[in-house]
């Protein structure tokens, strides 16, 4: 993978923090930096597909005016709720 150069200001005390997750890590600090932004990064990623899914979702859902009573919705969750042990 090619990479780039960056430049990053750091509160002191998150410096300190990622820095003693290295240690613990046997990392080092750079490596638990890029795997953290690569996490946040993937995690954006989803949380926008999932966005994207539910307005699909909606507008199929209006367009077809198939759906369920919200009232029906709780009932149904909160019994599989009650469900779980």
């Amino acid at each position: 993978m090619a990479s780039s150069a960056t430049s990053i200001k750091l509160p002191s005390a998150l410096k300190a923090e990622l820095e003693k997750l290295a240690r613990c890590s046997g990392e080092t600090t750079h490596a638990v930096m890029v795997r953290a932004l690569a996490e946040h990064v993937a995690a954006a990623k989803r949380y926008r597909r999932f966005l994207d899914e539910a307005v699909r979702a909606d507008v199929a859902m209006q367009e077809s005016g198939v759906g369920y009573a919200m009232a029906d919705v709780y009932k149904y969750l909160a019994a599989k709720a009650r469900q779980i042990p």
